[in-house]
């Protein structure tokens, strides 16, 4: 991998606008890797890898450190990213960026780099998988699918899979499982903790 500063050409948003309600709490807020919140880990390791690194959420004012955060320009009482990609894609003028829930602190630049290899200008995205099934928070996504995700907005359609299916979508198969795994539980944010 380059060793220039920042080694992808691309943005990358961090979607963390999710309810948390099996965690009981905003998990994007709970501390993580020595930082004050799991939001605050992510964005302090993935922008040196990035040419720009922003945060979709709900609200601006949701975090006390220096962050480019994108806020749902559409109030939906919807806690699924459809609101948070159609905000992006108005706020950016890029043509294509990555996206990582808050939630997955374990997907590192060499999976990064490997969906980044997977992606052409003919494709809408390029998600990761595992033997589990799709992980469509971690991947690339193309403006061609802006015009896809503000009718699903429209028609309170959330189906993030299902607009996966009907596009031109590769999927990037991994083996090791818990890159990918989301800190949806008390527990598993517990073993992600012993896992640092």
């Amino acid at each position: 991998m380059s060793k220039q500063k920042h080694p992808f050409n691309i943005s990358c948003v961090i979607f963390a606008g999710g309810k948390s309600s099996r965690m009981g709490q905003d998990k994007s807020l709970m501390p993580f890797g020595g930082y004050p919140s799991l939001a605050e880990y992510q964005h302090a390791r993935l922008s040196p890898l990035f040419k720009r690194t922003f945060i979709s959420a709900k609200e601006r004012d949701k975090f006390d450190f220096d962050a480019d955060v994108i806020p749902d320009i559409v109030e939906t009482g919807i806690f699924a990213p459809t609101a948070g990609f159609v905000s992006t894609f108005e706020h950016l003028d890029d043509e294509r960026f990555f996206v990582i829930s808050v939630d997955t602190p374990f997907v590192a630049a060499e999976q990064i780099e490997t969906l980044l290899m997977n992606d052409s200008s003919d494709l809408d995205a390029v998600v990761a998988k595992t033997a589990s099934g799709s992980h469509p928070m971690c991947g690339i996504y193309h403006r061609s699918l802006l015009s896809s995700f503000q009718r699903m907005l429209q028609e309170d359609d959330h189906r993030l899979g299902q607009l996966l299916k009907q596009s031109k979508t590769s999927s990037v198969m991994f083996d090791d499982e818990t890159l990918f795994a989301n800190l949806n539980h008390p527990y598993e944010y517990d073993a992600a903790l012993k896992r640092l």
